[in-house]
């Protein structure tokens, strides 16, 4: 069982950044594909970034691609996601995901989310 829990979200102008960190607990993550998700209000949940197990691989969205950063520190059991040049549309709720499979799906632990607020 892996426990997640997001944090550093929060309220910022159009061009600033946020960094949010993800924070895991239970069993090791460092086997585990790490994940970024996001739901803006009467959206679905979107992919936002995704980083390898051992974080020598990672895949962006492309509308995040060349703003957000996404990182891992096993040893500390957390996963970052450093967000640059922020614009009203990433509004959302950002959960951190875990997924034992491919880092593109097969997530099947999920942290309760934090909001990003991007005002114009």
């Amino acid at each position: 069982q892996v426990q997640l829990v997001e944090s550093g979200g929060g309220l910022v102008q159009a061009g600033g950044s946020l960094r949010l960190s993800c924070a895991a607990s239970g069993r090791t993550i460092s086997s585990y594909n790490m994940g970024w998700f996001r739901q803006a209000p009467g959206k679905e949940r979107e992919f936002v970034s995704a980083i390898s197990w051992i974080g020598d691989s990672t895949y962006y969205a492309d509308s995040v691609k060349g703003r957000f950063t996404i990182s891992r520190d096993n040893t500390k059991k957390t996963v970052s996601l450093q967000m640059n040049s922020l614009k009203p549309e990433d509004t959302a709720v950002y959960y951190c995901a875990a997924s034992p499979g491919s880092p593109l799906a097969g997530y099947n632990y999920w942290g309760q989310g934090t909001q990003v607020t991007v005002s114009s």
